[in-house]
């Protein structure tokens, strides 16, 4: 599919099939998925009643499950095989792998450490997960609490927005009091 074709149903359906039907993952254009996006949310803008509304909410399900089957289809190849070619990628398949890659990399530091005897390696890693900053939005009324770098943060209303410790944070939306807010770099 060429980069300033749009994407409809019709394509999406062809695109889905000649995945699966392949090993390896097909070459899309490079704004497969933002013109992907682009359909889906001009759909999801257009103003229907009856059947007309039905047809469009239909379609937009359709798509998004076909989305849906198309990445997790491609990420399962990609993940399987030794040497795909970074180039056939498209930019939001590099930024889910890139995650893999330093999920690795950080496995293998925390193998090393505890097979060369590397305790301090470890006990420096487990500080910085517990203390680095995560920003969270509250959902619920909570009081002030002392983090796990003995700073003290709050009191939080209900949709105030904080950076505390990691440690503290998923503490806090474990149990339903707050949402992790991404802030991408």
């Amino acid at each position: 599919m060429s980069s300033n074709e749009s994407v409809d149903l019709k394509n999406l359906h062809i695109t889905v099939m000649q995945e699966f039907q392949t090993d390896e993952p097909q070459e899309l254009s490079t704004d497969f998925f933002r013109n992907l996006s682009n359909f889906i949310g001009k759909l999801k803008n257009e103003e229907y009643d009856g059947i007309a509304k039905k047809t469009k909410n239909q379609i937009i399900s359709t798509a998004t499950n076909l989305t849906e089957l198309l990445i997790n289809r491609r990420l399962e190849k990609i993940s399987t095989m030794s040497t795909t070619s970074y180039s056939k990628l498209t930019d939001e398949e590099k930024f889910v792998i890139d995650s893999n890659d330093e999920m690795n990399e950080r496995k293998n530091i925390i193998i090393s450490g505890i097979v060369n005897g590397k305790s301090k390696l470890l006990e420096i890693t487990s500080t910085k997960h517990k203390t680095k900053p995560v920003t969270v939005r509250f959902v619920k009324e909570f009081d002030e609490i002392v983090g796990v770098d003995l700073e003290k943060y709050g009191p939080f209303k209900p949709e105030d927005i904080a950076t505390i410790p990691n440690e503290n944070a998923q503490s806090l939306i474990s149990n339903g009091i707050a949402l992790k807010v991404r802030i991408e770099e």
